[in-house]
C-alpha cells in the first residue's frame, strides 16, 4: 500500500465536483434546501482521525507509558486514513460543485443564498477531514532508526 498523493485526491474531488455541478444544473429547482450543518458529520470523523493519529504517533514512537502498536492496528489505521481522505476529497468536490453552482444563481432562487452557507460549511469540514486523514496516515509511518547506519 502506498501513501496518499495529493494529486489523487484532487482528481477525485474534481470529478465529484463536476458531477454534482451537472446534477444541480439539471435539477436544482426541484431540490429542497440543503441542511446548513450537513457537513458537520465530516468534522466528527476528522476529530476521530486526529485523536487516533496523536495516540498512534506516541505508541509507534514508543513514548514512555504508551503501549506498543500491533502491526494489524497500524494497517487498519492507514486504511481508515486513506478512506477518510478519499471521502473528504469526494465531499470537498461535491460541496465545491454546489458552491460553483449557487454563487451565480442567488438572484434566481431564494434557496441559493441558504445553500451557499451550507456549501461553505461543508467545504470547510471536508478540508478539515482531508487534513486530519493525511495527519493520521503520516502518524502511522515507522520512524527512522537512528542506529540503522552503524
Amino acid at each position: 500500500m502506498r501513501f496518499t498523493k495529493p494529486r489523487d485526491l484532487l482528481a477525485v474531488g474534481l470529478i465529484a465536483g463536476l458531477l454534482v455541478h451537472l446534477l444541480l444544473r439539471v435539477s436544482y429547482d426541484s431540490l429542497p434546501e440543503l441542511p446548513t450543518f450537513a457537513g458537520f458529520t465530516l468534522l466528527v470523523i476528522a476529530v476521530a482521525d486526529a485523536v487516533l493519529g496523536f495516540s498512534l504517533r506516541a505508541r509507534i514512537r514508543r513514548k514512555p507509558g504508551a503501549a506498543p502498536v500491533q502491526p494489524l492496528t497500524a494497517a487498519r489505521a492507514v486504511a481508515l486514513a486513506k478512506a477518510s481522505s478519499l471521502l473528504g476529497a469526494i465531499m470537498a468536490g461535491a460541496w465545491g460543485g454546489v458552491l460553483v453552482y449557487v454563487i451565480p444563481v442567488q438572484g434566481e432562487f431564494d434557496a441559493a443564498r441558504h445553500d451557499l452557507v451550507s456549501a461553505i460549511v461543508g467545504l470547510v469540514c471536508a478540508a478539515v477531514l482531508i487534513a486530519a486523514a493525511l495527519w493520521l496516515e503520516h502518524c502511522c509511518k515507522t520512524p527512522e532508526d537512528p542506529h540503522a547506519n552503524e
